[in-house]
């Protein structure tokens, strides 16, 4: 074997490695994601830097073959078509970009590279991005931290990598070290529920007031509570009398994921229920592609499918506070939380609807994720899944 693919085959293997550990749902693991730019950058042709891509790529999504299956009840070869799918953008923004030089060339090249991945189109896929770990390296730092992880993974990608290297490596120890989370208060309560399939898929009354019983029996003394995406099913009068009617004797304030039905086909939304009022709050801007979001139905003139707001209502008002909301798979890209973060909100609220992905690290990458953004920014966050 020629010396290129000797080097070849152990990038790409420490690139899966990179993916795999990096994303595991480890919250102090994540940094080991910086290792890519490196090792895209030693690749020895375009072809390499596209079969390591991959390879990262793919270790970092591992659960979604085994998730698709669960989720449309079928075998495993949806998912892995699908998967490789989902892998297209990173590999082909990655290989394109790609110098064979590790000079500022390089670095320049990494940092387009990462800008493309981190905002539409392509962001649309733009799962495990490294520039996440700035949460964990630079936490409370904000926009400038922001900045220099983006800065930082540049320069890993050129030959002074080391100094980028030692740079994240003493940062991440004096957050570590140093590190307090803000706290969102008594009031705000997220609650995990375990309803599997049924969340969601359900619309009947019965269903309602089961839910409703798992607050109570909560004793949850909260005044704003918190339930998971889909939790009240279709959101219609009828769901809205219910719930207000109960919010009413709790005296609290429920936010909840719901699905509202139109001609053209669907949005996943957040609704928040007073005693007085029942409303469409937010509706996402970025829903799952392939599996909700299906813009070829359109082009088809079908209807059908989650509509997508992409740059709709970045942040919402409830009680007085701005609130940057993050439905499901919002939370494994970047540009929904930066483009609510640009809006100064109070606290940062995630739900997710991961009944699917038993057996699979998607949900705590999910959470992982979230925490890290509001780490960087240094926001209260609450959260709520369903698994």
């Amino acid at each position: 074997m020629r010396p290129d693919r000797w080097k070849t085959a152990v990038l790409i293997a420490c690139a899966v490695a990179t993916g795999w550990v990096g994303w595991s749902g480890n919250l102090s693991l994540l940094p080991v994601s910086v290792a890519f730019p490196y090792l895209w950058s030693r690749a020895p042709s375009r072809a390499s830097a596209a079969l390591l891509s991959a390879g990262y790529f793919l270790a970092a999504s591992r659960g979604l073959p085994l998730g698709v299956a669960a989720f449309y009840q079928s075998d495993i070869w949806p998912g892995l078509i699908l998967w490789l799918v989902a892998s297209s953008g990173f590999v082909f923004v990655q290989s394109v970009l790609w110098t064979g030089r590790q000079g500022g060339r390089s670095g320049l090249a990494y940092l387009i590279a990462m800008i493309l991945m981190a905002s539409p189109p392509f962001g649309v896929l733009g799962w495990a991005h490294p520039i996440t770990a700035a949460g964990v390296v630079f936490a409370g730092w904000g926009w400038v931290g922001l900045i220099g992880m983006a800065a930082g993974l540049s320069v890993m990608a050129t030959r002074f990598w080391p100094t980028a290297a030692l740079t994240f490596a003493g940062c991440w120890l004096w957050s570590a070290a140093f590190w307090t989370q803000p706290q969102i208060g008594r009031e705000w309560r997220g609650i995990d529920l375990q309803l599997g399939a049924r969340m969601g898929r359900e619309a009947g009354l019965a269903y309602q007031h089961d839910l409703l019983a798992t607050i109570v029996r909560s004793e949850t003394p909260n005044r704003f509570v918190v339930l998971p995406e889909s939790a009240l099913g279709f959101w219609t009068p009828t769901v809205a009398t219910v719930w207000q009617a109960n919010a009413v004797k709790g005296r609290m304030t429920v936010v909840a994921g719901a699905a509202v039905v139109n001609e053209t086909g669907y949005d996943n939304v957040l609704v928040r229920i007073t005693g007085q009022r029942a409303e469409v709050v937010y509706r996402e801007r970025m829903p799952v592609p392939g599996a909700m979001w299906q813009p070829w139905r359109q082009l088809a003139g079908e209807s059908g499918g989650a509509r997508a707001h992409f740059f709709a209502n970045p942040v919402v008002e409830i009680a007085g506070k701005k609130i940057a909301p993050l439905i499901c798979y919002e939370q494994l890209i970047v540009w929904p939380i930066l483009q609510s973060m640009l809006h100064h909100p109070d606290m940062v609220l995630a739900v997710g609807n991961g009944w699917w992905t038993t057996g699979t690290s998607i949900v705590e990458i999910q959470r992982t994720s979230v925490v890290a953004w509001a780490r960087l920014f240094y926001k209260p966050f609450v959260m709520s899944f369903n698994t």
